[in-house]
């Protein structure tokens, strides 16, 4: 069965989540709360820990995995400088449901990316998420917790009872959210391409780049 740990959507307590990132370092799968829904955290550098969340999840591996940060600093450690159209849009709109789709750095596990040269990242404004990528000292996975095809978990029991033993540990800070996902955008090239809709409106997205 997984360990459950309670533990405060405000002040998570550090050593709650020094011990998730214990279990990252293992190669283990965590559940955690984000502004959104629950997601599921592996170290992204680790190939056979992205291999062992896929079948968690029995999720295609044709479909890249995407990754949340504590801050922009953190993304630039792991995947190189932001361009000035990230950066922008990072300082604007992070923390929140602003996902970027921005080149892979070399330290990513081929496995994550599907093959592809991209991966899509955001800094979510929930203190457990936040906290534990500080914590582990690196971006983290966070892919929805749930089987593929199955509605997203907004409550940690909801996380038990769709993945059971496949996830390690479980944070629960109550009840997430939920709502529209994050708004995706692809920064790769010279003007910004909406990639979903979701929680931050485009013309916001826009209006960020003009300021």
């Amino acid at each position: 069965m997984s360990i459950l740990r309670r533990v405060s959507a405000v002040v998570p307590d550090a050593d709650v989540l020094r011990e998730a990132a214990a279990v990252l370092t293992a190669g283990g799968i965590v559940a955690y709360p984000t502004d959104t829904f629950y997601g599921l955290a592996v170290d992204p550098r680790d190939g056979n820990a992205v291999r062992r969340l896929f079948v968690a999840k029995g999720r295609a591996s044709e479909a890249a995995v995407p990754l949340i940060a504590a801050d922009a600093d953190q993304v630039e450690a792991l995947l190189g400088e932001l361009s000035a159209m990230a950066r922008r849009l990072a300082e604007a709109l992070w923390p929140g449901p602003l996902t970027l789709v921005i080149p892979a750095g070399p330290g990513l596990a081929p496995e994550l990316l599907a093959g592809g040269g991209t991966v899509a990242v955001r800094v979510p404004a929930h203190a457990v998420a936040v906290g534990l990528a500080r914590a582990a000292g690196h971006l983290i996975t966070s892919t929805s917790a749930n089987r593929s095809g199955e509605r997203p978990a907004r409550e940690a029991a909801e996380v038990v009872a769709a993945m059971g033993d496949r996830v390690a540990l479980v944070l629960d800070a109550g009840v997430c959210a939920g709502g529209l996902p994050s708004t995706v955008v692809d920064v790769t090239a010279g003007v910004p391409r909406l990639v979903r809709t979701g929680a931050v409106p485009w013309n916001r997205v826009l209006r960020s780049l003009e300021a």
